[in-house]
């Protein structure tokens, strides 16, 4: 495979690095001081390790106000339906929040969806979420704000650790990971494996013979080498995953693969600078169904059999010295990514009758600039971005499988332009107080799959857009952090955010008929298309809290948005987003081997239109790690342990669909 050749040949070259007098790392450069005037969350491997799932979604959830598009996790959720976004700023699947890897963008290339299954908490350090837009410095992408993953560093690896662990359903979960020291610097390869026949995901009171289990595959592999350098340190790193998922019924298959390679080099001299290179490869595949209103038969309508997309790209930031009190931050990134969708639909008699390619390219360069002064207790920042985007080879062609006669040709035609952002803040320490403000601006490209694929989930339908354009956020807020004694600590942040020109599906018809992009919608369907709205504005309040007795600690989170669409003319107007709850909520509670927590949810919509109510919910996750000896752990699990009811989605007849039911395990870990 090409992710294995390339690594042959990146670790031999950093094995062979000189070993200078520096101590690496594995990180980037450090943080800034402009993190001083923003809404910062950070996740410890400590928590990492101490999920009920042993999953980073799971994890994630402890930052309230940051959702994926559905309340499902990647065990029973359609891959499409997990974007990344915080604020209540909604999305359609498409992730509003720029999440990275060591400085690697992570969202599909194609669909701008994450695959979380590439992501294992046991090779991560920490996870740092940076709340509101703008964060320009790592590229755009940034609208709602940025999820910050890092790789294990050289205190996190020790020889070999590892752990099984068996769940209800027949769920296994297995992961090992082995490091140490290479030269002067360090390396470590670590592995997962999930799967489980999973739950059946529509409600009991209206499933039918149709209905069955949603089982799950799911394996993931990443190495990392990081040896000194010159003056800094140069990191190798590689990442492959793959993902087999049903949706609860025959023929509903959906999953992918993906291998990531990056190369990034740190330098720590007085010119502190980093430079990073990355590849990604992925293939998606989805097939979907329609259920009779007895849920007794099933027909396939769909078979997006291949869904190939590739991204590169590249990022330089420089930090030259000026003194104490003054940090400059220069630099530009690049990214590149192509993509298409290959499939069958419109069947008859089980077979399809029709095929479609759909797919194009964008690009994206930019520049960005940031000075941060620090004067006694008052710290100020600013920051320039500019990019310039092209979107280019935009195609959907439909053939009839039959004959290969054409039935659409669409091309679109090539766009550029170029679009500034701006960013600034400031936080004055008073002292156990922190006081910070911070204004700022961010857009987003829309993704290939927004503008050129139409799809249909059941018998609704919604046709592509290669007209869209891309969205853009203003935004500010005012904070503040208390530190108080014995390593408690609680932020307050109060938010104001518009997002104009926002991409959403944007009903504009009902079944049975004819509808221009994606033909008939029978009797109960509704047609949508994707559409620029007016904006979505989106008001709240975010409160974080932690504290440490003893051996007792705690975490809580809570998130309020008052998020509406604003669409004159489309039957929107001053309606909440789809799938955006009012209220998130979530508290941790550890005493020495014990953690449990408690999540809240509040009532959101399953349409734009707002006549699907998805209700709220509840839910107890516990874990339990009992030591049987100095490198020995039995541990005890469970998720959603009340087994309520989640509501994950609606359909247009009413059908329900859950999230994770009553999941108990029991396993082993040993090492570190």
């Amino acid at each position: 495979m090409r992710h294995l050749l390339l690594l042959g040949l990146i670790l031999p070259a950093t094995a062979h690095a000189a070993p200078g007098d520096i101590i690496v790392t594995g990180r980037a450069l450090p943080a800034a001081r402009s993190d001083a005037a923003y809404d910062l969350v950070e996740i410890d491997r400590d928590r990492l390790a101490t999920t009920a799932s042993a999953r980073i979604e799971d994890a994630l959830r402890d930052v309230a106000g940051l959702q994926q598009f559905r309340r499902t996790d990647a065990r029973s959720a359609n891959a499409t339906s997990q974007g990344a976004t915080l604020r209540g700023l909604g999305g359609n699947a498409s992730s509003r929040a720029l999440l990275l890897l060591d400085g690697v963008p992570q969202s599909d290339p194609f669909g701008g969806w994450v695959s979380w299954p590439a992501f294992a908490n046991e090779r991560l350090s920490a996870v740092r979420v940076t709340r509101g837009g703008g964060s320009g410095i790592f590229g755009a992408g940034a609208l709602a704000g940025t999820i910050e993953l890092a790789s294990l560093g050289p205190d996190d690896i020790g020889g070999v650790r590892g752990a099984l662990a068996l769940g209800s359903r027949s769920s296994v979960d297995a992961s090992l990971v082995a490091g140490g020291a290479l030269g002067g610097g360090f390396a470590s390869i670590g592995a997962n494996f999930a799967r489980g026949d999973g739950f059946v995901p529509i409600i009991a009171a209206q499933r039918g013979p149709a209905d069955r289990a949603a089982p799950y595959r799911q394996a993931s592999l990443g190495a990392r080498a990081v040896v000194p350098l010159g003056a800094g340190e140069l990191q190798a790193s590689l990442m492959g995953f793959s993902d087999r998922r049903t949706r609860g019924t025959i023929l509903s298959d959906n999953g992918g693969d993906g291998a990531d390679a990056s190369l990034r080099y740190v330098s720590h001299g007085a010119w502190r600078w980093e430079a990073l290179a990355y590849l990604q490869l992925r293939r998606f595949m989805s097939c979907a169904v329609s259920v009779d209103a007895a849920r007794a038969s099933v027909l396939q309508t769909l078979d997006q059999y291949n869904v190939p997309s590739t991204g590169a790209g590249a990022r330089f930031e420089l930090r030259p010295p000026l003194g104490a009190g003054l940090e400059l931050r220069l630099g530009g990134d690049a990214r590149r990514v192509t993509g298409e969708t290959r499939e069958f639909f419109t069947y008859v008699g089980g077979a399809p009758t029709r095929s479609r390619i759909a797919g194009g390219s964008s690009v994206t360069l930019g520049g960005f600039g940031e000075l941060t002064a620090q004067l006694g207790a008052l710290t100020l920042t600013g920051a320039a971005r500019l990019d310039h985007w092209q979107i280019g080879q935009g195609a959907l062609l439909e053939r009839t499988i039959a004959s290969g006669a054409q039935l659409r040709n669409d091309r679109a035609a090539a766009r550029d332009g170029w679009q500034p952002t701006l960013r600034a803040g400031a936080a004055l320490e008073t002292g156990t107080l922190r006081w910070r403000v911070s204004a700022y601006q961010g857009w987003r490209l829309p993704t290939l799959n927004e503008l050129y694929r139409p799809f249909r989930i059941g018998a609704d339908a919604t046709a592509a857009n290669p007209a869209l354009t891309p969205e853009t956020l203003r935004g500010a807020e005012l904070g503040l952090d208390w530190q108080m004694a014995d390593g408690a600590g609680l932020a307050l942040t109060l938010f104001a955010n518009r997002l104009d020109d926002a991409i959403a599906n944007v009903s504009l018809g009902s079944g049975p008929g004819n509808f221009a992009g994606v033909g008939f919608v029978g009797a109960g369907g509704t047609y949508r298309q994707r559409r620029n709205v007016d904006h979505i504005s989106s008001q709240g309040v975010e409160i974080d809290g932690h504290a440490r007795l003893g051996a007792l600690r705690l975490h809580a989170s809570y998130a309020f948005s008052d998020a509406r669409v604003h669409a004159p003319g489309l039957g929107l107007d001053a309606l909440r987003p789809a799938q955006v709850p009012r209220h998130l909520a979530s508290a941790t509670l550890g005493w020495r081997w014990l953690t449990t927590s408690l999540r809240y949810v509040s009532r959101q919509y399953e349409d734009d239109a707002n006549r699907r109510a998805l209700r709220d919910a509840v839910t107890l996750d516990v874990a339990l790690r009992l030591p049987l000896g100095d490198r020995l752990l039995v541990e005890l699990r469970g998720e959603n342990l009340g087994d309520a009811q989640v509501d994950a989605a609606i359909s247009g007849s009413g059908v329900i669909e859950r999230a994770t039911p009553r999941t108990l395990w029991i396993g082993l870990r040993w090492g570190g």
